[in-house]
């Protein structure tokens, strides 16, 4: 005779009974008893070594959580005494075989499983078939009758005969109720630390930290609200990142104060060729107004015909850094000429004034023309791939005293054009400058890989048509037509109004009329003739020559749509006096528009040696600026009185 043990009916034989195999209560004897002891004696037979052991049974050794449980009734034959087997193994109190049964949630211990394998096979079908005698708290069998509930079918459901019989079912007893083994709760072994739902906590702050050695985020975050609404400082975005509420839940579950993102948005798919207002866009409008919540962007234009002079200004912070400007600028975008002849300690002297702030996008040089653009580190993502072309203006090609360079690059959905240039000179040479300004526009050659974002307003023959933002600056060399002694006259007679004075000047006639820089513009001058200037002095050219003072040095911007362009300051640095010219600053505020993902991005790639570089000698600076402070402190001054 045989038992199937996962569903708990007999099989290779009828017993007494249902024909299934199946006793019901009613049916059972005093021979029952009997035959269940027999039951369990063959059912409890151990290996020879669990014997030995005896009485030794941990309750918490690890044993199998699916050892079978003994059936309710067998017939089988005599052997040992089960209160003999019982007794000899000495088993330590354990849950009953009841409690076992109608343990449903899983919670026991792994001294339930050790009583489990003692007690045998489980009855799979959801019956609670026990026999007659049950385990008592000590560990030894007793006569104590227990009801027996019939077993449902396999869908969970009762049969008619057995749902009188299962209203009869007594519950559980209390006794073996209690003698159910809990585990108790584990509590921490310390007080777990409280978590501060501030965006100013150092749990939060896990990204796009702030460097120590820059003091002034904690000022822009103390000004008032009506700071908060430009877009030209440091703390802006910190704000517009950190302060969200998204971020801040965003917290409970990773480290990142970047916005979750569900699976569900990870499986649809998005085509480089979508709407603007696509959804997860890098280049489109949400991460745009993340950015810049009010879609400007600050762009700080500097030009500067430095006459070759190997000496470079001591320091750059007046030129790139002024005092009187609120906010430092998104990009920096800086065109010399004349410039000195090593190009890379330029590079380097302008990355040690901006600092870690800012990283060098890209460098493009023609001769002795140089052009450079910084931007702000966090939005290098942003960026396409930068293509640079140049173009010379002189007869012999080799010689690239005089030509332009352009730097283009399209950021979010906005084309921008970078052109500095250096322009014949001479007084009167102005046909000669029309003609340069006419060979650039055509043979200058960008872009080449980036889409252009509008080709219907586009014209072969004019690459400041190809894009959305031009800003072109540089030694123009237009002069005042006005001989030296009456210019002199006039600036000894300007007060604030330079109009007498711009009235002589050349490019503003030609654009006027039309026949230079079409569709450009200029910011109002208000400041004095930049050119020419004796070396470290503020006195015009006292040489021979008796140079003519001119505005020379020059920032022009042209826009594709009106008003995309906001002047902030155009003026010069009158405090660098390393050359004969002064350098022209141009601040400005360009609206941005969001873009698609169709373009070729730059991955966030700019000259690292350089910004290392750059770094080091910020370093090297501060702490010769820290002993020269020290040594000031530790010295005595002696009085004789």
């Amino acid at each position: 005779m045989r038992m199937n043990t996962l569903n708990g009916v007999w099989s290779g034989g009828t017993p007494e009974g249902e024909g299934t195999g199946r006793l019901s209560s009613g049916q059972r004897s005093e021979k029952s008893c009997t035959d269940d002891e027999e039951t369990f004696n063959d059912t409890l037979r151990f290996p020879a070594d669990e014997v030995d052991r005896g009485g030794n049974a941990n309750s918490s050794s690890p044993l199998h959580h699916h050892l079978p449980k003994p059936p309710s009734l067998m017939k089988t034959s005599k052997n040992s005494s089960l209160e003999a087997n019982v007794k000899r193994r000495r088993i330590k109190p354990l849950k009953t075989s009841q409690e076992s049964l109608t343990d449903r949630t899983g919670t026991g211990s792994s001294s339930d499983s050790l009583q489990d394998d003692v007690l045998g096979p489980p009855a799979f079908d959801g019956s609670a078939r026990s026999p007659s005698r049950q385990w008592s708290i000590d560990g030894s069998l007793t006569d104590t009758p227990v009801s027996v509930c019939p077993a449902r079918d396999r869908g969970g459901s009762l049969s008619e005969p057995d749902k009188k019989s299962f209203k009869s079912c007594e519950p559980i007893s209390n006794s073996a109720a209690s003698s159910k083994i809990r585990l108790s709760p584990i509590h921490p072994s310390g007080p777990m630390p409280a978590v501060e739902l501030c965006t100013a906590s150092t749990s939060l702050r896990t990204a796009n930290r702030i460097d120590r050695d820059c003091v002034d985020y904690g000022d822009t975050r103390r000004a008032g609200p009506e700071r908060l609404h430009r877009n030209l400082s440091d703390s802006r975005l910190l704000e517009t990142m950190v302060s969200d509420n998204t971020s801040l839940n965003s917290m409970k579950s990773t480290s990142s104060v970047l916005n979750p993102i569900r699976p569900r948005d990870v499986r649809n798919r998005s085509f480089l060729e979508g709407s603007v207002l696509g959804h997860g866009a890098l280049l489109g409008a949400d991460e745009l107004d993340r950015y810049f919540p009010e879609r400007r962007l600050g762009i700080y234009i500097v030009t500067w015909n430095m006459q070759g002079e190997k000496e470079l200004p001591a320091d750059l912070d007046d030129l790139l850094l002024p005092t009187d400007s609120e906010f430092a600028q998104d990009f920096y975008v800086i065109g010399v000429q004349e410039g000195c002849a090593d190009r890379r300690e330029w590079e380097t002297r302008l990355q040690e004034t901006l600092g870690p702030y800012y990283v060098m996008l890209n460098a493009a040089t023609h001769g002795v023309l140089y052009l450079s653009v910084f931007i702000r580190r966090d939005l290098i993502w942003f960026c396409s791939e930068v293509e640079h072309a140049t173009v010379t203006t002189r007869i012999i090609s080799q010689i690239k005293t005089k030509g332009a360079v352009g730097i283009c690059l399209t950021f979010f959905g906005t084309s921008f054009l970078f052109i500095t240039s250096h322009f014949t000179s001479g007084d009167t040479k102005v046909y000669e400058r029309i003609l340069d300004y006419n060979k650039i526009i055509e043979a200058l050659a960008l872009p080449r890989s980036l889409p252009d974002t509008n080709p219907y307003r586009s014209t072969s023959s004019d690459v400041t048509t190809r894009f959305d933002e031009v800003f072109w600056f540089g030694d123009f060399n237009f002069r005042l037509e006005k001989d030296r002694e009456g210019v002199e006259a006039i600036l000894r007679e300007l007060e604030s109004d330079l109009a007498p004075l711009l009235q002589y000047d050349q490019l503003a006639k030609e654009m006027r009329d039309g026949s230079i820089f079409k569709g450009f513009q200029e910011a109002p001058i208000s400041f004095l003739p930049t050119y020419k200037f004796d070396v470290g002095c503020d006195v015009y050219d006292t040489t021979s020559k008796k140079r003519i003072p001119s505005y020379t040095d020059r920032v022009l911007f042209r826009s594709r749509q009106k008003d995309d362009i906001t002047v902030v300051k155009y003026s010069c640095c009158s405090s660098i006096r390393t050359s004969d010219h002064r350098p022209v600053v141009g601040i400005f505020q360009v609206k941005l528009r969001p873009g698609r993902d169709n373009i070729p991005l730059g991955a966030g790639q700019f000259d690292r040696e350089l910004y290392l570089e750059g770094i080091r000698r910020r370093i090297s600076r501060e702490l010769k600026r820290r002993e020269a402070m020290k040594s000031q402190k530790n010295s005595t001054v002696c009085s004789i009185s």
